[in-house]
Protein backbone atom coordinates (compact mmCIF):
# COMPACT_ATOMS: atom_id res chain seq x y z
CA UNK A 1 0.00 0.00 0.00
CA UNK A 2 1.14 3.55 -0.70
CA UNK A 3 2.89 5.51 2.04
CA UNK A 4 0.55 8.41 1.31
CA UNK A 5 -2.71 8.97 3.15
CA UNK A 6 -4.04 11.06 0.26
CA UNK A 7 -2.98 11.26 -3.38
CA UNK A 8 -4.41 13.98 -5.63
CA UNK A 9 -3.72 14.11 -9.36
CA UNK A 10 -4.65 16.92 -11.76
CA UNK A 11 -7.60 17.95 -9.58
CA UNK A 12 -9.85 20.56 -11.18
CA UNK A 13 -13.05 22.19 -10.09
CA UNK A 14 -14.97 24.80 -12.07
CA UNK A 15 -18.10 26.44 -10.69
CA UNK A 16 -20.65 27.54 -13.25
CA UNK A 17 -21.28 31.26 -13.20
CA UNK A 18 -24.66 32.85 -12.67
CA UNK A 19 -26.35 34.74 -15.46
CA UNK A 20 -23.89 37.20 -16.92
CA UNK A 21 -20.90 36.00 -14.86
CA UNK A 22 -18.17 33.71 -16.22
CA UNK A 23 -17.38 30.30 -14.67
CA UNK A 24 -14.95 30.31 -11.75
CA UNK A 25 -12.04 27.85 -11.84
CA UNK A 26 -11.46 27.11 -8.16
CA UNK A 27 -8.82 24.38 -8.66
CA UNK A 28 -6.52 24.34 -11.66
CA UNK A 29 -4.93 20.91 -11.95
CA UNK A 30 -3.55 20.38 -8.43
CA UNK A 31 -1.17 17.48 -7.74
CA UNK A 32 -0.55 16.72 -4.06
CA UNK A 33 0.59 13.80 -1.88
CA UNK A 34 0.00 13.84 1.88
CA UNK A 35 2.10 11.28 3.81
CA UNK A 36 0.57 8.89 6.32
CA UNK A 37 1.04 9.87 9.95
CA UNK A 38 1.92 13.50 9.23
CA UNK A 39 0.43 16.75 10.45
CA UNK A 40 0.03 18.53 7.14
CA UNK A 41 -0.76 22.21 6.71
CA UNK A 42 -2.87 23.50 3.82
CA UNK A 43 -2.47 27.26 3.62
CA UNK A 44 -3.61 29.98 1.29
CA UNK A 45 -5.46 33.30 1.23
CA UNK A 46 -9.25 33.49 1.17
CA UNK A 47 -10.61 32.20 -2.12
CA UNK A 48 -7.43 30.24 -2.90
CA UNK A 49 -9.25 26.89 -3.23
CA UNK A 50 -8.54 25.29 0.16
CA UNK A 51 -12.17 24.76 1.16
CA UNK A 52 -13.06 23.44 -2.29
CA UNK A 53 -10.30 20.84 -2.00
CA UNK A 54 -11.40 19.80 1.50
CA UNK A 55 -15.04 19.51 0.42
CA UNK A 56 -14.00 17.31 -2.51
CA UNK A 57 -12.03 15.06 -0.13
CA UNK A 58 -15.07 14.87 2.17
CA UNK A 59 -17.36 13.96 -0.71
CA UNK A 60 -19.40 17.15 -0.31
CA UNK A 61 -18.36 18.69 -3.64
CA UNK A 62 -18.07 16.83 -6.94
CA UNK A 63 -14.79 17.50 -8.74
CA UNK A 64 -14.79 18.55 -12.39
CA UNK A 65 -11.90 16.23 -13.29
CA UNK A 66 -8.83 14.54 -11.86
CA UNK A 67 -8.24 11.65 -9.47
CA UNK A 68 -8.35 11.40 -5.68
CA UNK A 69 -7.19 8.42 -3.61
CA UNK A 70 -7.91 8.38 0.13
CA UNK A 71 -6.12 5.71 2.19
CA UNK A 72 -5.57 3.75 -1.02
CA UNK A 73 -9.20 3.92 -2.18
CA UNK A 74 -10.07 5.65 -5.42
CA UNK A 75 -12.82 8.13 -4.64
CA UNK A 76 -14.72 7.31 -7.84
CA UNK A 77 -14.41 3.53 -7.66
CA UNK A 78 -14.73 3.11 -3.88
CA UNK A 79 -16.70 6.13 -2.60
CA UNK A 80 -17.90 4.44 0.60
CA UNK A 81 -14.46 3.22 1.69
CA UNK A 82 -12.74 6.48 0.83
CA UNK A 83 -15.34 8.47 2.76
CA UNK A 84 -15.07 6.15 5.78
CA UNK A 85 -11.30 6.75 5.92
CA UNK A 86 -11.68 10.48 6.52
CA UNK A 87 -13.29 12.64 9.19
CA UNK A 88 -13.86 16.35 8.73
CA UNK A 89 -14.23 19.03 11.37
CA UNK A 90 -15.85 21.88 9.42
CA UNK A 91 -15.42 25.56 10.11
CA UNK A 92 -19.18 26.17 10.30
CA UNK A 93 -20.98 25.26 13.54
CA UNK A 94 -23.51 22.98 11.84
CA UNK A 95 -25.18 21.16 14.73
CA UNK A 96 -28.80 20.20 15.36
CA UNK A 97 -29.81 22.41 18.32
CA UNK A 98 -32.28 19.82 19.66
CA UNK A 99 -29.77 16.97 20.03
CA UNK A 100 -27.59 16.46 23.09
CA UNK A 101 -23.85 15.93 22.56
CA UNK A 102 -24.23 12.21 23.28
CA UNK A 103 -27.20 11.99 20.93
CA UNK A 104 -25.27 13.88 18.24
CA UNK A 105 -22.40 11.40 18.40
CA UNK A 106 -24.75 8.40 18.43
CA UNK A 107 -26.60 9.63 15.33
CA UNK A 108 -23.31 10.34 13.55
CA UNK A 109 -22.02 6.88 14.40
CA UNK A 110 -25.22 5.37 13.05
CA UNK A 111 -24.83 7.26 9.78
CA UNK A 112 -21.39 5.66 9.38
CA UNK A 113 -22.74 2.21 10.23
CA UNK A 114 -20.79 1.84 13.48
CA UNK A 115 -22.42 -1.00 15.52
CA UNK A 116 -23.71 0.10 18.93
CA UNK A 117 -21.29 -2.23 20.73
CA UNK A 118 -18.35 -0.51 19.04
CA UNK A 119 -19.36 3.11 19.57
CA UNK A 120 -17.08 5.27 21.71
CA UNK A 121 -19.40 8.21 22.39
CA UNK A 122 -18.60 8.61 26.09
CA UNK A 123 -14.84 8.25 25.54
CA UNK A 124 -14.96 10.90 22.80
CA UNK A 125 -17.00 13.25 25.00
CA UNK A 126 -14.41 12.86 27.74
CA UNK A 127 -11.56 13.53 25.31
CA UNK A 128 -13.10 16.79 24.07
CA UNK A 129 -14.09 17.89 27.58
CA UNK A 130 -17.87 17.56 27.25
CA UNK A 131 -18.66 14.71 29.64
CA UNK A 132 -20.52 17.05 31.98
CA UNK A 133 -22.59 18.35 29.05
CA UNK A 134 -23.45 14.95 27.59
CA UNK A 135 -27.21 15.42 28.10
CA UNK A 136 -27.44 19.18 27.51
CA UNK A 137 -29.14 20.40 24.35
CA UNK A 138 -26.64 21.57 21.74
CA UNK A 139 -28.42 24.95 21.58
CA UNK A 140 -27.35 25.62 25.19
CA UNK A 141 -23.65 25.04 24.48
CA UNK A 142 -21.21 27.92 24.07
CA UNK A 143 -19.46 28.46 20.76
CA UNK A 144 -16.30 26.84 22.08
CA UNK A 145 -18.20 23.77 23.31
CA UNK A 146 -19.90 23.41 19.92
CA UNK A 147 -16.52 23.46 18.24
CA UNK A 148 -15.35 20.67 20.57
CA UNK A 149 -18.45 18.69 19.65
CA UNK A 150 -17.64 19.10 15.95
CA UNK A 151 -14.27 17.50 16.64
CA UNK A 152 -16.05 14.65 18.41
CA UNK A 153 -18.40 14.15 15.44
CA UNK A 154 -15.42 13.84 13.11
CA UNK A 155 -13.97 11.03 15.26
CA UNK A 156 -16.97 8.73 15.79
CA UNK A 157 -16.07 6.31 12.99
CA UNK A 158 -12.35 6.23 13.94
CA UNK A 159 -11.05 7.63 10.66
CA UNK A 160 -7.45 7.25 9.52
CA UNK A 161 -7.39 10.89 8.40
CA UNK A 162 -8.73 13.94 10.25
CA UNK A 163 -9.29 17.19 8.36
CA UNK A 164 -9.55 20.37 10.41
CA UNK A 165 -10.89 23.41 8.56
CA UNK A 166 -9.84 26.53 10.48
CA UNK A 167 -10.32 24.69 13.81
CA UNK A 168 -9.26 27.55 16.09
CA UNK A 169 -10.78 30.50 14.22
CA UNK A 170 -12.43 32.80 16.75
CA UNK A 171 -11.84 30.62 19.82
CA UNK A 172 -10.17 31.58 23.07
CA UNK A 173 -6.64 30.60 24.06
CA UNK A 174 -7.76 27.86 26.48
CA UNK A 175 -9.87 26.09 23.85
CA UNK A 176 -7.13 26.46 21.25
CA UNK A 177 -4.65 24.77 23.57
CA UNK A 178 -7.14 21.97 24.32
CA UNK A 179 -7.75 21.37 20.60
CA UNK A 180 -4.05 21.23 19.83
CA UNK A 181 -3.38 18.91 22.75
CA UNK A 182 -6.02 16.49 21.44
CA UNK A 183 -4.72 16.75 17.89
CA UNK A 184 -1.14 15.97 18.96
CA UNK A 185 -2.39 13.01 20.99
CA UNK A 186 -4.39 11.61 18.07
CA UNK A 187 -1.35 11.92 15.85
CA UNK A 188 1.17 10.49 18.32
CA UNK A 189 -0.90 7.72 19.94
CA UNK A 190 -3.05 6.58 17.02
CA UNK A 191 -0.83 7.59 14.12
CA UNK A 192 -3.73 9.58 12.70
CA UNK A 193 -2.94 11.76 9.70
CA UNK A 194 -4.00 15.36 10.38
CA UNK A 195 -4.71 17.90 7.64
CA UNK A 196 -5.01 21.46 8.86
CA UNK A 197 -6.14 24.65 7.20
CA UNK A 198 -5.51 27.78 9.21
CA UNK A 199 -5.05 31.52 8.99
CA UNK A 200 -2.85 31.42 12.09
CA UNK A 201 0.54 30.96 10.48
CA UNK A 202 2.31 30.57 13.81
CA UNK A 203 0.17 27.49 14.50
CA UNK A 204 1.11 25.90 11.19
CA UNK A 205 4.75 26.72 11.86
CA UNK A 206 4.59 25.08 15.30
CA UNK A 207 2.35 22.10 14.48
CA UNK A 208 2.92 21.00 10.89
CA UNK A 209 5.58 18.62 9.57
CA UNK A 210 4.89 19.66 5.99
CA UNK A 211 2.99 22.49 4.34
CA UNK A 212 1.34 23.10 0.97
CA UNK A 213 0.46 26.64 -0.10
CA UNK A 214 -2.37 27.18 -2.57
CA UNK A 215 -3.09 30.44 -4.37
CA UNK A 216 -5.63 31.12 -7.14
CA UNK A 217 -6.40 27.40 -7.39
CA UNK A 218 -2.79 26.38 -7.97
CA UNK A 219 -0.18 24.73 -5.75
CA UNK A 220 2.60 27.30 -5.36
CA UNK A 221 4.72 25.44 -2.78
CA UNK A 222 4.87 22.10 -1.00
CA UNK A 223 7.75 21.21 1.29
CA UNK A 224 8.74 20.49 4.86
CA UNK A 225 8.12 23.42 7.17
CA UNK A 226 11.86 23.83 7.81
CA UNK A 227 12.69 23.83 4.08
CA UNK A 228 9.98 26.40 3.36
CA UNK A 229 11.44 28.68 6.02
CA UNK A 230 14.87 28.19 4.44
CA UNK A 231 13.63 29.33 1.03
CA UNK A 232 13.81 33.01 1.79
CA UNK A 233 17.07 34.50 0.62
CA UNK A 234 16.67 37.60 2.80
CA UNK A 235 18.63 37.73 6.06
CA UNK A 236 18.63 40.28 8.87
CA UNK A 237 21.43 41.01 11.35
CA UNK A 238 20.52 42.96 14.48
CA UNK A 239 23.36 45.07 15.84
CA UNK A 240 23.57 46.87 19.19
CA UNK A 241 26.18 49.63 18.66
CA UNK A 242 28.72 50.17 21.44
CA UNK A 243 28.10 53.92 21.18
CA UNK A 244 25.36 56.12 19.66
CA UNK A 245 25.83 56.71 15.95
CA UNK A 246 25.75 60.27 14.55
CA UNK A 247 24.23 58.90 11.33
CA UNK A 248 23.27 55.55 9.82
CA UNK A 249 26.15 53.93 7.95
CA UNK A 250 25.69 53.64 4.20
CA UNK A 251 26.57 50.08 3.19
CA UNK A 252 26.42 48.99 -0.45
CA UNK A 253 23.72 46.38 -1.08
CA UNK A 254 22.47 46.46 2.53
CA UNK A 255 19.34 48.12 3.89
CA UNK A 256 20.08 49.75 7.26
CA UNK A 257 17.28 50.76 9.62
CA UNK A 258 17.08 51.85 13.25
CA UNK A 259 14.56 50.16 15.53
CA UNK A 260 12.81 51.78 18.47
CA UNK A 261 15.33 50.46 21.01
CA UNK A 262 18.31 51.80 19.02
CA UNK A 263 19.14 48.46 17.43
CA UNK A 264 20.46 48.56 13.87
CA UNK A 265 18.66 46.15 11.51
CA UNK A 266 20.81 45.25 8.51
CA UNK A 267 18.95 43.37 5.79
CA UNK A 268 20.83 41.72 2.93
CA UNK A 269 20.55 38.85 0.42
CA UNK A 270 22.43 35.67 1.30
CA UNK A 271 23.27 34.98 -2.35
CA UNK A 272 25.18 38.24 -2.53
CA UNK A 273 26.79 38.51 0.91
CA UNK A 274 27.36 36.55 4.09
CA UNK A 275 27.33 37.71 7.68
CA UNK A 276 31.12 38.05 7.70
CA UNK A 277 30.98 40.47 4.76
CA UNK A 278 28.39 42.58 6.59
CA UNK A 279 30.45 42.74 9.78
CA UNK A 280 33.56 43.71 7.83
CA UNK A 281 31.65 46.55 6.12
CA UNK A 282 30.48 47.77 9.53
CA UNK A 283 34.05 47.72 10.87
CA UNK A 284 35.25 49.73 7.88
CA UNK A 285 32.43 52.22 8.50
CA UNK A 286 33.72 52.71 12.05
CA UNK A 287 30.79 51.04 13.83
CA UNK A 288 31.79 49.34 17.08
CA UNK A 289 29.53 46.45 18.09
CA UNK A 290 28.34 45.65 21.63
CA UNK A 291 26.04 42.75 20.69
CA UNK A 292 24.88 40.95 17.58
CA UNK A 293 22.10 38.50 16.78
CA UNK A 294 20.24 37.19 13.77
CA UNK A 295 16.54 37.44 12.95
CA UNK A 296 14.99 34.37 11.39
CA UNK A 297 12.35 34.46 8.69
CA UNK A 298 9.01 33.06 9.81
CA UNK A 299 6.29 31.29 7.90
CA UNK A 300 4.41 34.53 7.30
CA UNK A 301 7.39 35.89 5.37
CA UNK A 302 7.44 32.75 3.21
CA UNK A 303 3.69 32.84 2.70
CA UNK A 304 3.66 36.48 1.60
CA UNK A 305 6.68 35.97 -0.63
CA UNK A 306 5.18 32.97 -2.44
CA UNK A 307 1.64 34.30 -2.83
CA UNK A 308 2.82 37.72 -3.99
CA UNK A 309 4.70 36.13 -6.88
CA UNK A 310 1.61 34.29 -8.17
Amino acid sequence: MSQNAIEIRNLRKTYRGNKGTPPKEALKGVDLDIPKGSIFGLLGPNGAGKSTMINILAGLVVKSSGAVRIWGFDQDQNPRQSRAAIGVMPQELNLDPFFTPRGTLEVQAGLYGVPKAQRQSDAILEMVGLSDKAEAYARTLSGGMRRRLLLGKALVHEPHILVLDEPTAGVDIELRQMLWSNIRRLNEERGMTIILTTHYLEEAEEMCDEIAIINHGELVARDSTSNLLGRLDQRTLLIDPAAPLPALPELAGITVETRGDGTLALTYHAKEKNAGDVLEMLREAGVRIRDIRTEQADLEDVFLSLTASH
